[in-house]
């Protein structure tokens, strides 16, 4: 007995905002964004938060499964950027859609945050302890971005994905994932200092910081490894695949990626020029799009990845 994914949803803003707009507020342009990222717009939060896409998303998802929000055991939402510390996002979520029976709690792995949380339910389903899982990936990123940066601010938006999760006889094979916590100041964002009545420290920055060559040169290399180990346990060739479906951050980091595996970039769908980064959201919504588009069909060999800040990175192998 494995697990497999039942039905997928996602959720993303209203406001789009085009490197055109974004050239009126920071100093860039839109052929810099493109050549550099892929990127051509995001979305970005204006009355949405965190919670309501990921309400939103996880709505759809359970309609696509067929699963009533009771059925469900286990909530997880993956994100950096909750709305608050407490009550965590998963608790919000789980008094929306009215799913009594689920156990909640977040989880914060950034960019590689959802795969963590299809991995972790994958452990209660295939051993047995529960039978449906929700798994949520949502970021609204535009509020830890300088928006006099542009080195970040033109690289992130705002979205949530969601996917229900069962047991079954054929779907997830394989799953790998690591972390490198010594190189974990390449991407950063600061939190609340210390201050109570017996010290006072210095402010650390609320916002994004990274150093994207870094980040760059990890991913590239980190990408082929997953996707070399999946197939590996799963005791096939990467030829063998489908699709794989990539944590979105930087176009120039999946084509390298799937020139190194020596795969052809067409099974490597790419949403990114649509959204940006959407960190822990990522793959969560393509997912949906490959699943809604038709790309994935019955029996589809498929490989997902993530990697990101920690250094994290987790991935899995699955039959759809």
């Amino acid at each position: 007995m494995t697990s497999s994914i039942l039905g997928t949803g996602s959720a993303l803003p209203e406001k789009i905002v085009t490197n055109d707009l974004l050239a009126t507020i920071v100093d860039t342009n839109d052929e810099w964004i493109r050549d550099r990222t892929g990127i051509c717009e995001r979305r970005i939060a204006t009355t949405e938060t965190t919670t309501t896409l990921s309400v939103d998303a996880a709505r759809i998802a359970l309609e696509d499964a067929g699963i009533s929000p009771e059925e469900i055991e286990l909530i997880i939402v993956a994100t950096l950027t909750p709305d608050g510390s407490m009550p965590n996002t998963a608790c919000k979520v789980q008094a929306e859609i009215g799913a009594t029976n689920a156990m909640c709690y977040e989880l914060n792995a950034a960019c590689a945050g959802f795969m963590y949380g299809v991995q972790t339910a994958h452990a209660f389903i295939s051993s047995g302890i529960l039978k449906h899982a929700l798994i949520i990936g949502a970021e609204t990123l535009s509020k830890i971005m300088d928006w006099t940066d542009r080195g970040t601010c033109v690289l992130f938006g705002d979205g949530a994905g969601a996917v229900v999760m069962g047991p079954s006889k054929e779907g997830i094979i394989a799953v790998e994932g690591g972390a490198d916590g010594s190189k974990g100041h390449v991407l950063t964002c600061g939190n609340a200092p210390l201050i109570n009545p017996f010290v006072r420290n210095e402010a650390t920055s609320p916002y994004v910081d990274m150093d994207g060559q870094e980040v760059f040169k990890f991913a590239v290399r980190k990408i082929p490894e997953i996707v070399n180990a999946l197939s590996a346990k799963g005791n096939v060739s990467p030829s063998d695949l489908d699709l794989v479906l990539l944590h979105q951050a930087n176009k120039r980091i999946i084509q390298t990626a799937a020139k190194r595996l020596g795969l052809n970039e067409d099974i490597f769908p790419i949403n990114l020029s649509k959204y940006g980064n959407t960190s822990a959201a990522s793959i969560a919504i393509l997912l949906d799009e490959a699943n809604k588009s038709g790309q994935l069909k019955k029996g589809s060999l498929v490989a997902l990845a993530g990697f990101g800040g920690g250094l994290t990175w987790a991935g899995i192998l699955m039959k759809w």
